[in-house]
């Protein structure tokens, strides 16, 4: 089992993400293109959504896999096993957490054994939570931001799956 990467790092290089749109921009192609596997599965099942919910769901996509990167360690490419755990563990209480109303994100963290909670929890709040939003900043409509969440759920399991932390990671102190 892999160490849990600590909130305030996560939420830190997140925001770095966001403040560096430019370099992030490449970085964000890069990694997709290097999980093409999971990039794929992504797209394939993130619902056609209209307006900017698609770029959205594609950016926080790319933020997560940078935070394993940034993370250190190994993340190998996910394969069909990872998808495949990470589907049926989703699958299991997906039914249970829906509709993505206000009390979604409580619903969500009330499921134990959730890989990398506070990768989770950064979704949750970029997806539901924002109070304050930039200009530009796309606000998603909560049915599509809870299946959006679902999928980036499903991507943090497969990653973390692949994923082997190093040794004594800094972040880790």
């Amino acid at each position: 089992m892999n160490p849990y990467i600590p909130r305030d790092v996560v939420h830190r290089w997140s925001e770095d993400c966001a403040n560096d749109a430019n370099v992030f921009a490449g970085q964000a192609r890069r990694l997709l293109e290097g999980q093409s596997r999971l990039a794929r599965f992504f797209k394939s099942n993130v619902p056609s959504m209209e307006g900017q919910a698609g770029d959205v769901s594609l950016y926080l996509l790319a933020v997560i896999v940078r935070l394993f990167d940034r993370a250190g360690g190994r993340v190998n490419k996910v394969g069909a096993a990872e998808i495949e755990a990470a589907t049926k563990k989703i699958g299991a209480h997906a039914k249970l957490l829906l509709p993505g109303d206000d009390g979604f994100p409580a619903r969500v963290r009330e499921v134990a054994g959730r890989a990398q909670p506070h990768i989770l929890d950064e979704a949750l709040h970029a997806l539901f939570e924002r109070e304050e939003r930039k200009e530009n900043e796309a606000q998603v409509d909560p049915a599509q931001a809870a299946l959006i969440f679902l999928m980036l759920w499903a991507a943090t399991e497969a990653l973390d799956l692949a994923w082997r932390a190093p040794p004594s990671p800094e972040w880790a102190e």
